[in-house]
Order: C-alpha cells, then sequence, then structure tokens
C-alpha cells in the first residue's frame, strides 16, 4: 500500500516521529515523508492512504513547518472529498487547555474541505515520560490494518 506520511513540526519531534513511522512501515508499504512546509495541494490528491502528525506550538496553535499549509488550505479551499486520513497529535497535558489542539486545527481544515477521517485521533502527551513512538506505532497499525483493502 502506498501511504502518504505528512507532519507538522515546531522543533523536529514530528519528524523524528515521522522517521520511526516511516522505518516501520518500509518493509511492508511504499511511504512517502513529506513536511507540511513542502506540501502542495497536489500532495494531498496523491493515491494511497494518508496519515498526518502534527504538533502544537504556542497557544494550541499549528507548528512553524504547518502554518503556510494550514492557510493555503484555508484559501484554497480544495476538494479533499476523496481524501480519507488518519492523524496524530503531540502535545503536553501541562498546558491542559490548548492540550494538541495544532491537531486539532488541522483535523478541523481536512474536514472542511471534504476530507474524511478514518479512526480516532492519536494523542500523545509529552509530559506522560513516554516516548511518542510508543504510543503512535500501534495505533498506526490499528488505522492501516482497518482500511479497506
Amino acid at each position: 500500500m502506498k501511504i502518504n506520511l505528512l507532519y507538522g513540526t515546531e522543533t523536529g519531534n514530528a519528524e523524528m516521529l515521522c522517521e520511526d513511522i516511516q522505518a516501520s512501515l518500509a518493509d511492508e508499504h511504499e511511504v512517502t515523508l513529506t513536511n507540511l512546509e513542502d506540501a502542495a495541494l497536489a500532495d494531498l490528491t496523491a493515491e494511497g492512504a494518508y496519515i498526518f502528525v502534527c504538533s502544537t506550538y504556542g497557544d494550541g496553535d499549528l507548528p512553524a513547518s504547518a502554518i503556510d499549509f494550514g492557510e493555503m488550505i484555508e484559501a484554497e479551499k480544495p476538494d479533499l472529498s476523496a481524501m480519507t486520513f488518519s492523524i496524530f497529535g503531540l502535545g503536553d497535558m501541562d498546558y491542559e487547555e490548548t492540550y494538541n489542539n495544532g491537531s486539532q486545527r488541522l483535523l478541523d481544515l481536512l474536514i472542511g474541505c471534504g476530507g474524511t477521517q478514518h479512526g480516532p485521533r492519536g494523542l500523545h502527551d509529552a509530559s506522560s515520560g513516554k516516548p511518542p513512538e510508543d504510543s503512535a506505532l500501534p495505533w498506526v497499525k490499528a488505522c492501516l490494518a482497518t482500511l479497506p483493502a
């Protein structure tokens, strides 16, 4: 299966997690890895499954590498009705009011353009002390297992 893995990051944590996800899937799938700051609308019409990984920055905002992407989606309002995607968020429960708002904001943008969410949004809490791959890798495998063949 072709998997389009896209990430938005501020400090590199989402990128490192996506590299771990890519490595875990590479034997069985064709995985492309794209930073949202480099993503174009054409990247949202590619064949295959979509998995987004997004951190949260500041007051619950999109991280630096996803800001222009978010603005592009808001301005262009592309038709994403053919896209089915899963999304995983990185956040910190110490900031309870804005916990994982970056991934929620991205989720809302994609759904607002007709995209369909597949599976529950995965969430990681940095204050848990556990590495994000401990929850992200099983989450990814569960999402992929329930996709239609």
